[in-house]
């Protein structure tokens, strides 16, 4: 009875080594299993097209924009054009009633002939008078009159030179005001000063305009549209980048995928705030291929900098990679390190795979940059190198029962079995 016994106990020990002794097994496996399934996420050095943009939002404006307007009163009798009308410089676009005017017209045209001819009339009294004067100057040199009929013609002869000179100023008169009626009964006759596109119309046939101090608008007039201008409001931290004669592309949500081609031709003073945001104005100047961009449209541009063409370059995303590393800190930070005073080094640091699939730092000089690509410049061959962009781990396969065990997690109690005395797992 007593050898069972103690063979049943001898046997529960081994089962409990032998358990044990599996877990250590697997628990290194797993770690093993980990270790080897580590890579990293790369990306080649490759040659391309580098260039530096500012990006900013304008709207699309005729070069130059025009308001035709009525400067008298009356009524609009006739509008020769409409909505997207194309029109020609001194066409007849619009017509007020000219009745008031021609009338007014017509009565300072009267005055100003009835003021001619009372000049006519001046004109012959004074030549009368200067003959009369001259007779009884005659005369009273031959004792023959009075020196006081002398004295009477002189003054009505200088009476005669004051009238003439009144009427003849009359007559200046009469024709600005000639003048000024035949320009009223013009303006009746409204004309396009400039060929373009009608954008805008303000007014009806039939309706009244009353213009006071100001001309009434009537029609917006648009120069040709086979070129256009992008007033583009830039923020005051990309504004000294931008110069005149820089190129620009932009596009409108009209036509997705198009690109259109401008540059830039003035940068304008003109500051604006808003929201304490301050921006200033560019305007850019660019052909219109087919019609296809309207006045009002909403551009999304961007302002070629600065470019370079075939130059290596790598993933702008790889120069934040940095390794795990207790001498390093986390992954993607450098600890604090003092330099030097004065001490500064422009170089980057990239981490390229080597043959053995490590990570091996390089430090290296770099140039333009936009959102994606940076430039290297350096005089090694580097085109087609993997750099190192993160580290990605696959998931490791749990070692028993589809859950991964720890073995330093703290375990549930275990229960004895009142039979054998051997422990056994909660259930």
């Amino acid at each position: 009875m007593k050898i069972v016994k103690f063979l049943l106990k001898l046997i529960v020990w081994l089962a409990v080594l032998g358990g044990a002794g599996y877990g250590v097994y697997r628990y290194m496996e797993s770690k093993k299993e980990s270790a080897a399934v580590v890579s990293y996420r790369t990306a080649r050095l490759v040659r391309t097209d580098i260039a530096r943009t500012v990006e900013a939002t304008g709207t699309v404006q005729p070069i130059k924009k025009v308001e035709v307007g009525a400067q008298v009163n009356g009524r609009i009798v006739k509008l020769f054009v409409d909505y997207n009308s194309v029109v020609t410089n001194r066409q007849v676009v619009a017509l007020i009633d000219p009745q008031v005017y021609e009338a007014n017209y017509k009565s300072s045209l009267g005055e100003l002939h009835s003021n001619e001819a009372n000049v006519k009339k001046c004109e012959a009294q004074l030549v009368l008078a200067e003959k009369t004067l001259r007779r009884k100057e005659e005369l009273v040199k031959k004792d023959m009159a009075p020196v006081a009929d002398y004295d009477n013609a002189l003054e009505v002869r200088d009476t005669a030179v004051a009238s003439l000179a009144a009427a003849r100023a009359s007559v200046e008169r009469s024709q600005a005001s000639v003048t000024q009626a035949k320009a009223n009964l013009d303006y009746c006759t409204i004309i396009s000063p400039v060929n373009g596109i009608v954008l805008e119309r303000s007014v009806d046939e039939g309706q009244t305009v009353v213009s006071s101090m100001n001309a009434v608008p009537i029609f917006k007039i648009a120069t040709d549209l086979k070129r256009i201008q992008v007033e583009a409001t830039v923020p005051e931290a990309d504004i000294g980048s931008v110069k005149d004669g820089q190129n620009v592309s932009f596009t409108v949500d009209s036509y997705p995928g198009l690109t259109f081609t401008g540059v830039v031709t003035q940068v304008r003073m003109a500051s604006t705030t808003t929201s304490s945001v301050v921006t200033y104005p560019v305007i850019i100047e660019a052909d219109n291929p087919g019609d296809r961009l309207f006045p009002g449209m909403t551009a999304n541009i961007s302002v070629h900098i600065a470019e370079a063409k075939g130059v290596l370059a790598a993933v702008s995303a790889a120069f934040r990679y940095r390794p795990a590393d207790k001498h390093l800190g986390p992954e993607g930070q450098f600890p604090p390190k003092k330099q030097a005073e004065g001490s500064h080094d422009a170089r980057k640091t990239l981490y390229v795979l080597d043959d053995d699939g490590e990570p091996k730092k390089l430090l290296v000089e770099t140039g333009l940059s936009d959102s994606t690509y940076t430039e290297i410049k350096t005089k090694e061959n580097l085109e087609g190198r993997e750099v190192v962009l993160g580290v990605m781990a696959a998931p490791t396969m749990p070692a028993s029962g589809g859950q991964s065990s720890n073995p330093f997690m703290p375990k549930r109690p275990q229960r004895t079995s009142r039979r054998t005395g051997v422990q056994r797992p909660p259930r």
